[in-house]
């Protein structure tokens, strides 16, 4: 979700615990959001806007004048928050990590007793396939297995 959030400061996940940098699905890979996949994210999610302002129901983001200098600033912002570890943001790409499919994120819950909130996109493309189902059903898992959390908000899907 690239719209501006809120949040406080406090990493996400204790010092000790290891982030994973990547996840491998079935024909699919995640990697951190950030520069060097910048092109891929803007291609991605200009290539759905219509589909991404309705899956995100605010009507902002993404719309058609964003420039590949605010994706930039947008994936850097990404990737400090990573690495400050107060939330993860990872692009969900080919094997060959020539194209983006979507994104996850992993983020602070502004709901009471909830350890970290999840979210989820897919290209227009991606979804009418059916790659939404497979890749939460996937970072469900993932999430449960190799996180420290116990209680996730998941997006409304």
């Amino acid at each position: 979700m690239k719209f501006l959030l809120s949040f406080a400061l406090a990493a996400l996940v204790q010092p000790g615990f290891q982030v994973p940098e990547t996840y491998q699905g079935a024909g699919y890979k995640l990697a951190p959001l950030g520069p060097e996949v910048v092109r891929q994210d803007y291609e991605a999610y200009m290539s759905s806007i219509d589909h991404l302002r309705k899956h995100f129901g605010s009507g902002k983001w993404p719309y058609p004048g964003i420039t590949m200098a605010d994706a930039l600033k947008d994936v850097e912002g990404e990737l400090q928050r990573f690495k400050a570890r107060t939330s993860f943001a990872y692009a969900v790409l080919t094997p060959d990590g020539g194209a983006e499919l979507g994104c996850f994120y992993l983020r602070p819950s502004k709901k009471p007793g909830f350890d970290a909130a999840a979210s989820l996109w897919v290209t227009k493309v991606q979804f009418d396939k059916g790659f939404e189902d497979v890749l939460r059903r996937d970072m469900r898992r993932w999430v449960a297995e190799k996180w420290p959390f116990r209680n996730v908000e998941w997006d409304r899907r």
